[in-house]
């Protein structure tokens, strides 16, 4: 169904209702209940955001250990043999660009998910947009601290 722009202006403030169309013409929302499921869904979806979000960051941080303790791996061998350090090379190689190969999905999937909850909050619908809000407060609460030591022991921020 389209709508005539000059009948029907596009709603550009907040509204609260629970009655709307949500990203895709078969997402439509005519009750209480239905927007109660669509915003549990748009909260999961901001979560499962402030997940991947934190996800690259570990991948991250695994990434620099492995890539120094590869070059403290070639400071110790000192040389001695040529073949030596060539193997550490093309093993810290390997090993840094399969990092990179997953941080490069897990940017992709951050993308997609972070562009599908703007598009849901440009609904104006005030109750998806508290349950995006909700959704990366409780997601950034719940996984930041996973981003630290194993053991709990904070000793430093893992990204410096």
């Amino acid at each position: 169904m389209v709508l005539n722009a000059f009948l029907s202006p596009l709603q550009m403030t907040f509204f609260f209702s629970d009655r709307l169309v949500l990203l895709f013409d078969f997402w439509s929302v005519h009750s209480p209940t239905g927007l109660v499921l669509s915003v549990l869904v748009i909260l999961l979806l901001s979560v499962l955001y402030e997940v991947v979000k934190m996800g690259k960051a570990r991948v991250l941080q695994r990434a620099l250990l492995a890539l120094q303790s590869s070059a403290q791996i070639l400071i110790t061998h000192g040389g001695d043999t040529c073949a030596v350090p060539m193997l550490m090379a093309s093993l810290s190689l390997h090993r840094w660009f399969r990092y990179h190969v997953g941080q490069t999905l897990l940017h992709v999937v951050q993308v997609v998910v972070g562009y599908t909850l703007m598009l849901a909050v440009m609904s104006y619908n005030a109750w998806i947009f508290l349950g995006v809000v909700a959704g990366s407060a409780i997601g950034y609460f719940v996984v930041y601290p996973l981003l630290w030591g194993g053991n709990g022991a904070v000793t430093s921020h893992p990204i410096q």
